[in-house]
């Protein structure tokens, strides 16, 4: 019998009663954090804005393209800044499991004024194989030759890796990587000026993952615990072993 096996077994059995007033005891706590969820995304909604001064531009499939234009008409965008540097074979697996997401909400964003976009520093051929390997159909450009990623706090220099000069999550980080994830989102208005309006790395990430959400209504959870980190499970979803 593994550890697993008797923990399950260990786990308290109850009558049926019993199981539904733990249960509404349960949906309570639910309701709060539901509650609090609410009253987060109204202050992320109040957030003050800044002003988008530097005029990137971006490889995409239809050719060079300024930031306005990835809003492709809509007043609101929302970009995925994924981890694949210029030099990388391959992008990052756990921002893979997070993409694996994205095709299916498209659709509905574009109905709500919304459009999204990946971003990557590698050459747009390198992120194009890539998307195709994994099969998506969401818009990813590159942002290779601009300080985009830099800007956004993504992308880091060895010289700031080495030097300890890093701010990731809006703190002093002491980092390995010169490539990490994270959420931006940006509004544009009818004169043209675009804004920052809001970011978010590290757990922030976890409310895009919809298969995390499934695996923690499960008995077993993430049951991450005897991994080095977080996801160590994760592959791109082309690698996992057949079942």
């Amino acid at each position: 019998m593994n550890n697993k096996t008797a923990a399950a077994q260990k786990h308290p059995v109850v009558s049926p009663p019993q199981w539904r007033d733990a249960r509404i005891a349960l949906l309570a706590k639910e309701k709060e954090l539901r509650h609090q969820m609410d009253e987060i995304a109204r202050l992320r909604r109040e957030l003050p804005w800044e002003l988008v001064e530097k005029k990137y531009v971006f490889s995409t499939d239809q050719g060079p393209k300024t930031f306005a234009e990835l809003f492709d008409g809509n007043s609101q965008l929302i970009v995925y800044h994924f981890m694949l540097a210029p030099d990388w074979v391959e992008g990052c697996k756990s921002c893979s499991f997070l993409a694996d997401h994205f095709d299916g909400a498209i659709t509905h964003l574009t109905q709500r004024d919304i459009a999204f976009t990946a971003i990557s520093r590698a050459p747009f051929e390198k992120i194009d194989a890539f998307k195709k390997r994994m099969g998506w159909n969401f818009r990813w450009v590159s942002s290779n030759g601009s300080d985009f990623n830099f800007d956004y706090h993504v992308s880091f220099t060895p010289q700031q890796l080495e030097s300890g000069d890093v701010i990731y999550n809006y703190q002093p980080e002491r980092l390995k990587s010169i490539e990490w994830p994270g959420v931006s989102v940006f509004y544009k208005n009818d004169s043209g000026d675009v804004f920052h309006t809001y970011s978010t790395f590290a757990r922030g990430l976890d409310i895009l993952l919809g298969a995390y959400n499934f695996i923690d209504m499960t008995p077993k959870g993430r049951d991450e615990a005897g991994f080095k980190y977080p996801m160590e499970w994760v592959r791109h979803h082309d690698r996992y072993p057949a079942a």
